[in-house]
């Protein structure tokens, strides 16, 4: 499952080049946003012009905390030439000003070839993701119903976070890097304000440390990430709107227009439903939550919430629940020592709204799908879960089991019947109902949830028995 933790990601519209970020001048804030310069999208929209971007935000600046050491060599700084850097330093003028953030110091920028690039590409990926984590990925999210078995996703994420890239920003090593002989026309110049508005974000409050925004935490809690990752690239995706309004002259406009109608993205395009939905979540729901502060009182609106960041998809997705509609704590028991010997545990997180939802609606049967007006409804009044995903490399049998725990009654029913319907479909069966549980037994496995109150769990295992035992240890 991807969430906050991918070194890199390939955007719908872009890939284009950053560049030296320097200390510029600071000037006075906007404190309005033209209703032209963002629209409000539903799940499956296409955000504005973006760039390759770290998922895994920028390293630690601020004072506060000791920064680690870096885990591995930088690379030796490019020299700009003095039109590329007036550019550059124009737009942190302009970003400054209307971000209404102060710059603490400069950040380096590395030329690379297209080649070196992509090999970078690959070499932080294969770092980041053993073959055994890989694998895992797919058995988990084909379990969900949302990849094939035996889907080759290294390939994919490489080609993907690959295509018409042109630099991204290394949080390991502080520096940027870029594509050599990119053009530094309108789409770059906008990419660089979204980019340089990410800088001005870390550097004032401290993302991977203040924010607590990291590898450790995101695999201990993809909910709260993926608040993390909407809320800084839904602020950044803002900020390169206002910029483009304010700031843009009529050929960067023009440049602009011409470079997304004639964009192309076949890997993207060939992509899994859910993973294009889930890349673009925090660019679309993101901008979404934040314009809603922006609505009700400017950048200041937003930065006082970043001292009280969101903490679930939620949040993001409902931003009038925030923040008093935090999670509720919901734990699964020990599973491993009563299924026995052989199994291990593969996963062990929250799915939150924002995933039940891509369950539902974006699996890879498409018959199966729910539309989107009742998979929303059907993940919507969310309360809180907790998942685990359990795999017998011996027997090559896998168990899964979701607990969630509802706002409403009413909630965990809808929900019931939204996965009633999806998993009749999925599976190839009618559902069976037995008191509280309803059950599908399948070619190949064998599914329940049952419904009480406020409270629903699935499960999903190889067969009947394996299920009835671990219905027996999480049921109330």
């Amino acid at each position: 499952m991807r969430r906050g933790y991918v070194l890199i990601i390939t955007l719908l519209i872009s890939s284009l080049a950053c560049g030296f970020i320097s200390t510029a001048t600071p000037v006075t804030t906007h404190t309005s946003l033209p209703t032209q310069a963002i629209s409000t999208k539903g799940p499956t929209d296409t955000p504005g012009v973006e760039a390759v971007a770290s998922q895994t935000p920028t390293t630690e600046v601020t004072t506060s905390s000791t920064p680690e050491e870096p885990t591995k060599t930088p690379y030796p700084t490019s020299v700009l030439d003095a039109q590329l850097t007036n550019e550059i330093n124009l737009i942190q003028t302009q970003v400054i000003e209307e971000r209404g953030l102060q710059p603490k110091h400069p950040v380096p920028m590395v030329l690379l070839s297209p080649d070196q690039l992509r090999q970078n590409v690959i070499s932080d990926y294969m770092t980041d993701h053993t073959d055994e984590d890989i694998s895992d990925e797919v058995l988990e999210d084909s379990l969900l119903g949302l990849l094939d078995p035996g889907f080759d996703l290294s390939t994919l994420e490489i080609n993907l976070q690959s295509e018409q890239i042109a630099g991204y920003y290394d949080s390991e090593t502080s520096e940027m890097f870029v594509v050599q002989g990119q053009g530094f026309q309108g789409p770059e110049r906008l990419v660089y304000s979204h980019e340089y508005t990410h800088v001005l974000q870390d550097q004032n409050y401290d993302i991977e440390h203040g924010l607590k925004y990291n590898d450790d935490t995101c695999e201990a809690d993809s909910e709260y990430c993926g608040a993390i990752d909407a809320l800084i690239e839904g602020d950044a995706t803002v900020s390169e709107f206002i910029w483009l309004y304010y700031y843009a002259t009529s050929q960067d406009k023009d440049q602009v227009d011409a470079f997304s109608n004639s964009l192309k993205t076949p890997i993207f395009d060939s992509a899994p439903a859910f993973m294009q939905d889930d890349l673009l979540f925090p660019y679309n729901q993101g901008s979404t939550f934040v314009m809603h502060f922006m609505n009700n009182g400017g950048w200041s609106a937003v930065d006082a919430v970043y001292h009280n960041p969101p903490v679930s998809t939620e949040q993001i997705l409902h931003p009038t629940l925030y923040p008093s509609d935090t999670p509720v704590p919901v734990d699964l028991p020990d599973l491993i020592t009563t299924l026995g010997d052989g199994w291990r545990e593969v996963t062990h997180n929250q799915m939150g709204e924002w995933y039940t939802y891509l369950i539902l609606a974006r699996g890879i049967n498409a018959n199966a799908r729910l539309d989107d007006t009742t998979a929303q409804a059907a993940a919507a009044g969310w309360g809180g879960d907790e998942y685990l995903i359990l795999h017998n490399d011996a027997t090559n049998a896998s168990a899964f089991v979701m607990k969630t725990v509802w706002d409403t009654t009413n909630d965990a029913s809808e929900f019931a019947s939204g996965l009633e319907k999806y998993a009749s479909t999925r599976f190839g069966v009618t559902a069976t109902q037995q008191g509280d549980t309803l059950s599908w037994s399948y070619s190949g496995g064998y599914s329940s949830l049952y419904l009480s109150g406020d409270t629903t769990i699935w499960i999903i295992t190889p067969d009947s028995t394996t299920a009835q035992t671990i219905t027996g240890l999480v049921q109330p």
